[in-house]
């Protein structure tokens, strides 16, 4: 469908008509006599990659939301999250005032100032007893959020910042980081001759943009393989598909360099000239043959070999994607080598900067700001907690887990969550409500009760993304951008309030608002003033870009490692008790299939967020519909085991079971399960979501990976059983 069709429908859930042509009869009359018509340029909060938007609103309501053309990402296509994720300024699933925990359990409501009063009280009684330390806070980022809610951790005195990345991308990150210094790459898809896809797909819910790039590289003629236990729907613009055992990537990469080396197909003077170490990695991986890897992978001997062979072809317009979540984002104990890996194979092929190769791009951030009028936080000189026990997870991220561990030793004592549901969607849930229920203080800013807001003491409403004016978003790319998410819509509901606000009032509370004495729009102006531009400005357009920044070709990176050089070896890896450079790392558990175990497998929908969108009602009707919360299990197991497609099983492990009906397919590797990771809600105020289909964490142990500190979301083992059997 086209653009302005998408968000027709998805205007139609936000107010409340039937039909297109109810929605397209109205519109006419609206337009006809004249309604008020104010458009603004936004940020999609659909999903972490906050894609540029331009919402239209009639006499103060919401009518349509498009793509903005302007924005790189979006480059005028929303997807269908994009779409439905605008209704929630309408839905009455939202929080509307502040909430606080009765004795017995329930919710009660509570004025602004009483709230703010208390939790402040709170937070200084926790500092004087056990030290700012004892505070944290975790949050998914957002334009505002990130800058606020470290700011305000800091300002306490606390280090204890984290993202949502232990069970995102933080072994992907800090992988690549370890060995090109940078987090990540971008493929130069208009020019590329072959590239893989390690369990990542575009098709399944990543930006319009990625789809567009992934379309065009396909339409030029190149070779795109998807390595992948799970045929995904990026097989629309690929030649081949290869069902790879899950948790044995690394096997398949270390193979692949294994014959380039061996039969010097690698480009021997770009190694030599840009890192260290190869020798020693060389060596190190002598024996991991295509033979060798074929009885890990599951992938023919041939076939590991020919993927190699062809990759020399096409370099150096060739390279192995940096995927993200899915593969090894956080999910085996062996996720942060992969990354590793993966960025020493492209080495292999001094596909670096180069057309058609693997591109560090560019970037623009706010300079330095008039102290007097942003004072600066003091330097907090504590470690955040987990840094020494994971010393690879980037700093900027954070393990988040090993903050659940803390409060359950009762070390940390004060834990704030934004745009955070980490008691569903980071790891075994009954572990983190446990941590929380041994927490003195849990305050959680979001906009709707999450399963992490159940188990808060106080719960602060944020009003949503469209009703809210941020700070500014900087964007790398080819030509690096800076957008904006401007506030389009009145706020609806009175007693929400902005995160700026919020965290504004918070330190207030907390005796260190003198660190907060400017408001959003000062702070925005500022930061776009330190890189040629102005907060008025960016309002009128949306998205402004640099392009004396743009990207150029061939030029060297500049390898940001403690080497200054790509790092087949790394000091800090071995000091971490890995390898110095990267080997073969079995997954922490492998099914038994004489016992009927499955690897299970999750990952996301092209119309889902994991758990953040499943209370948008237009896009769990599609769920309900389509039957997309079932699990995937391979035919020929199904067969066996007497299971038919739409049949209910018992899914179950040692940990969690549930009801679920099944989709039977050849599309899923057989050694495995694939489960959605958006269901399975336990929030009853979420009355679209509530109920519907399994919750993909509660399988999950809570457990971390070695140095790396992610959830290895994907190391856990399930089995099936049909219903009534």
């Amino acid at each position: 469908r086209d653009a302005n069709g998408t968000a027709a429908t998805a205007a139609l859930a936000a107010v409340g008509t039937c039909s297109v042509a109810a929605w397209r009869a109205e519109q006419a009359e609206a337009a006809a006599t004249g309604a008020a018509k104010i458009q603004g340029a936004s940020l999609c909060n659909g999903c972490s990659s906050k894609c540029g938007l331009i919402a239209t609103a009639l006499d103060g309501r919401l009518w349509t939301v498009e793509g903005m053309k302007e924005h790189p990402y979006s480059k005028g296509t929303l997807c269908g999250r994009g779409h439905g994720a605008a209704q929630w300024a309408y839905s009455d699933g939202r929080l509307t005032q502040p909430m606080k925990r009765a004795a017995d359990g329930s919710f009660v409501p509570i004025s602004w100032d009483d709230a703010l009063s208390e939790i402040g009280a709170k937070v200084q009684e926790i500092i004087a007893e056990a030290g700012p330390e004892a505070l944290a806070i975790i949050q998914d980022p957002r334009p505002s959020g990130k800058y606020y809610s470290k700011r305000f951790m800091n300002a306490l005195g606390s280090p204890n910042v984290y993202t949502h990345a232990a069970a995102c991308n933080l072994s992907k990150e800090s992988g690549i980081q370890e060995a090109t210094g940078a987090q990540n790459f971008s493929v130069d898809f208009p020019n590329t001759k072959m590239v893989v896809f390690i369990g990542r797909s575009y098709a399944d819910a990543i930006r319009p943009s990625s789809v567009a790039a992934l379309q065009q590289a396909h339409e030029n003629g190149a070779h795109i393989v998807l390595v992948d236990p799970r045929l995904n729907n990026s097989i629309a613009f690929a030649d081949e598909w290869v069902p790879i055992n899950p948790g044995t990537d690394l096997a398949l990469i270390l193979a692949m360099s294994n014959v380039l080396i061996n039969r010097d197909l690698y480009d021997a003077e770009y190694v030599a000239a840009n890192s260290v170490g190869f020798d020693e990695w060389a060596s190190a991986i002598a024996d991991y043959t295509p033979e060798w890897a074929e009885g890990i992978t599951g992938i023919p001997a041939a076939d590991i070999e020919r993927l190699a062979l062809e990759f020399a072809e096409a370099a150096p317009a060739a390279s192995i994607e940096p995927s993200w979540r899915g593969a090894f984002g956080c999910s085996y104990a062996n996720s942060g080598e992969t990354a590793r890996a993966l960025c020493l194979f492209n080495t292999l092929l001094g596909c670096w900067n180069q057309p058609g190769g693997a591109l560090f791009l560019p970037s623009v951030k706010a300079g330095d700001l008039d102290p007097a009028k942003f004072p600066e936080v003091p330097k907090v000189e504590a470690k955040m907690w987990g840094a020494e026990e994971y010393p690879l997870a980037l700093s900027s991220m954070g393990t988040n887990l090993y903050v659940a561990e803390m409060a359950k030793e009762g070390n940390v004592k004060g834990l704030f969550f934004y745009n955070s549901n980490a008691a569903k969607g980071y790891a075994q849930p009954k572990k983190w409500t446990e941590a929380l229920e041994k927490t003195d203080l849990v305050v959680t800013i979001d906009v709707q009760m999450s399963e992490t807001a159940l188990a808060s003491d106080y719960v602060l409403p944020e009003c949503s993304y469209l009703e809210r004016r941020e700070l500014p978003e900087f964007v790398g790319g080819r030509v690096p951008v800076v957008s904006l998410r401007d506030q389009v819509l009145e706020v609806i509901h009175p007693n929400t309030r902005p995160a700026d606000v919020i965290f504004t009032q918070l330190a207030e509370a907390c005796g260190v608002g003198q660190y907060f004495p400017f408001t959003v729009d000062e702070l925005a102006d500022a930061q776009l003033r330190s890189v040629g531009t102005s907060l008025d400005e960016l309002r009128q357009v949306g998205t402004i870009s640099f392009p004396e920044k743009a990207y150029a070709y061939g030029k060297v990176p500049e390898w940001k490692t403690p080497t200054g050089k790509i790092q087949f070896t790394s000091e800090a890896c071995a000091a971490a008790g890995l390898s110095a450079c990267p080997v073969w790392v079995e997954p922490q558990v492998m099914p038994n299939e004489t016992v009927g175990e499955f690897r299970l497998i999750g990952g996301k929908q092209a119309i889902h967020t994991h758990t953040q969108t499943a209370n948008c009602e237009p896009l769990m009707d599609i769920t309900k519909s389509y039957g997309l919360d079932r699990i995937w299990i391979n035919a020929e197991v199904a067969e066996r085991l007497g299971i038919a497609d739409g049949d209910e099983v018992i899914l179950s492990n040692t940990i969690a079971e549930g009801p679920i009906k099944v989709k039977v397919t050849e599309r899923i590797n057989p050694t495995a399960i694939y489960m959605p990771s958006h269901y399975g809600c336990k929030s009853p105020d979420q009355h679209t979501a509530y109920g519907v289909g399994l919750n993909f964490m509660d399988f999950v142990p809570f457990h971390m990976e070695p140095a790396y500190g992610s959830a290895m979301t994907q190391e856990t083992l399930v089995s099936v059983q049909k219903v009534g059997e």
